[in-house]
């Protein structure tokens, strides 16, 4: 599991670590769709962080 600490140097770090977390949360029955606030505390700014599962390019689920 990412300790947070790490330092994500562009897109395709911050996409992968994204991908491995919604990976790790699918396979352990973590219901990952909906919506979310992330509140950072006044030096780093606030998210909403939206996740929907979207159709395969093949159709398949």
């Amino acid at each position: 599991m990412s300790s947070g600490e790490e330092t994500l140097s562009d897109e395709a770090a911050f996409r992968a670590e994204l991908q491995a977390l919604l990976r790790r949360a699918h396979q352990t029955g973590v219901d990952v769709e909906g919506g979310w606030e992330c509140r950072n505390g006044a030096e780093h700014p606030d998210w909403d962080a939206v996740i929907s599962e979207v159709r395969k390019p093949d159709g398949s689920a």
